[in-house]
């Protein structure tokens, strides 16, 4: 979709096309039906554009919930745009620092300026793709908020008059998602001279922790059980040094390294009666022992983690399970053993231990009509099998 074609979805008869598009997808008509249909009364370009952005939204509303049915995308952008709910949570963080205005330097479709306009945020973002720039400005108006949005570089925009300074550099280079951040855009090193600065950065969950300049927080987000990225926290925004934030349900937690008494502190013990599986944003914060200290437990080795306790705790920061039974770890032996208890159905969690869940379940070709859930991993340097429920 160029700029053009956007501008022309946006006056009366493209609405009136859009507005068809989603009446014949939500009738349940074929792509081929929904084209032939809306090619009798426009171009093809036209209703592919149209039938393209009903598509789009469907797909969005995973990420933006109710709010995608108004809003328009484009498919790349889309895919980089971050969760409305962990963009909310930014907001948040941004108007507890005490900002009342910010400029986000690389907005994109706009949604991390949605959030910030919706947590009533003064705002402004820029890029250079004026497609982009020509839907974030669609996407505000679409909700009724305020924001304005312009075609610039970002690292040539001068945001030392805004109380906080975002950005979310493409990942990406000719080869397509890049973990180098030496392909980023903009590049590390203009990302370094905005931490020196009150500001966040949004980064890829991968980011290694040498990496993270001093003095900045490196928080990890998680929502609904999946790591969706990290963020750079800089200049009075930073109050630790490492934070896992966990969206869920029934809200938002967070855990920092105030919170960790170290791996010392903690220690490697003997599998006890329960198994805990961090979230993977408190893995990626390397705040495994915090949890272990919140439940008044232990590791069960040095290097995996998996933390074990001798009473159950509800915790946001890990899943629990209770251990029922070790079980034989060769995979013959654990075949007779699943077998002698009946199991048909089987989740197989592993950390730890070289082995490809699938393939196995395939090899144990399993009968019955009960349910387990094997935990496959080591236990101070061995292979063990633990048959554990969930709880």
């Amino acid at each position: 979709m160029d700029l053009d074609d956007f501008r022309w979805l946006l006056t009366d008869e493209g609405q009136a096309l859009l507005a068809e598009a989603t009446a014949l997808v939500a009738e349940g008509a074929s792509p081929l039906a929904a084209g032939a249909a809306l090619r009798r009364t426009t171009t093809a370009e036209r209703a592919a554009t149209a039938l393209t952005q009903v598509n789009l939204r469907a797909r969005a509303v995973e990420k933006f919930g109710p709010s995608a049915a108004r809003m328009y995308f484009t498919p790349d952008a889309l895919e980089q745009a971050t969760r409305l709910r962990v963009a909310r949570h930014r907001a948040a963080r941004a108007t507890a620092f005490g900002a009342r205005t910010l400029i986000d330097l690389g907005c994109g479709i706009g949604g991390d300026l949605v959030a910030a306009a919706e947590a009533g945020l003064v705002c402004a973002g820029v890029d250079l793709d004026p497609v982009r720039v020509a839907v974030a400005e669609a996407n505000l108006a679409a909700l009724g908020l305020p924001g304005a949005v312009q075609v610039a570089d970002a690292t040539e925009v001068d945001h030392t008059g805004f109380d906080l300074a975002f950005a979310d550099p493409a990942r990406r280079s000719g080869a397509g998602r890049s973990f180098r951040v030496e392909d980023w855009t903009p590049p590390w090193s203009w990302v370094t001279r905005l931490l020196g600065r009150d500001a966040c950065v949004k980064v890829a969950p991968g980011i290694p922790h040498a990496l993270v300049p001093d003095g900045v927080e490196a928080e990890w987000v998680s929502d609904a059980g999946e790591v969706k990225e990290a963020a750079l926290w800089a200049g009075r925004t930073a109050t630790v040094r490492r934070r896992a934030t966990v969206i869920g349900a029934g809200g938002l937690a967070t855990l920092t390294d105030e919170d960790d008494p170290g791996r010392d502190a903690v220690g490697v013990r003997e599998i006890g009666g329960y198994l805990y599986e961090p979230d993977g944003a408190v893995i990626r914060a390397g705040l495994v022992t915090a949890v272990a200290a919140g439940v008044d437990g232990g590791l069960i080795d040095a290097k995996i983690a998996y933390v074990t306790a001798d009473a159950s705790f509800r915790t946001p920061f890990a899943r629990g399970y209770r251990v029922l039974e070790r079980l034989p770890y060769r995979e013959k032996q654990l075949k007779a053993a699943l077998r002698e208890r009946g199991i048909g159905r089987l989740t197989i969690k592993k950390r730890g231990v070289d082995v490809a869940p699938e393939a196995l379940r395939r090899r144990l070709a399993l009968r019955g009509d009960a349910e387990a859930t094997v935990v496959l991993t080591r236990v101070a340097g061995e292979g063990t099998a633990l048959l554990v429920e969930p709880f």
